[in-house]
């Protein structure tokens, strides 16, 4: 589960917005309502993962993910937190650095939020690549995992 060192503010964040996952109704609506929450805890989970992809050991990642949880990364799909914590790990390179470009963030009328994440990234000596990434937050007993996981490097092959 969704263990982040994140500050109390944010912590206190996950928190309210556990409270009104799995509600129905007017709690439900209410989360759709109160984008500060919603934002705040996107905001949260996309600077933690990636602090993390870039400054750690990847298989911690796997920490961020539900037991269950899918990724598909360029078309190659992944069920599973240790798979997916393998092929994060597994990745052919040295060092990388995200740079966010934009993040969106939406609230689903069954208390889950929606990422998509744009940005470059660098991976060693290459030069910078665009790249898109979406992920869909749940609360699972009283904490945040990411459930849903898809990744495209904005790189396209097109013949002229």
């Amino acid at each position: 589960m969704l263990t982040l060192a994140l500050s109390s503010v944010r912590f206190s964040l996950w928190r309210r917005v556990a409270s009104l996952n799995g509600a129905h109704g007017s709690k439900a609506k209410h989360m759709a309502c109160n984008k500060e929450v919603w934002q705040d805890l996107g905001e949260g989970f996309v600077q933690e993962y990636y602090s993390r992809f870039d400054n750690t050991n990847r298989m911690e990642l796997g920490n961020l993910y539900s037991p269950e949880a899918c990724l598909t990364w360029e078309g190659s799909p992944y069920q599973g937190r240790e798979a997916i914590a393998s092929k994060l790990a597994s990745l052919p390179f040295k060092t990388i650095k995200h740079i966010i470009t934009e993040q969106d963030f939406q609230p689903t009328i069954d208390g889950c939020i929606l990422i998509m994440v744009f940005g470059q990234l660098k991976v060693d000596d290459d030069p910078p690549m665009a790249f898109h990434q979406v992920f869909m937050l749940k609360s699972q007993n009283c904490a945040w995992a990411c459930t849903n996981d898809v990744f495209r490097l904005g790189i396209h092959n097109i013949p002229v």
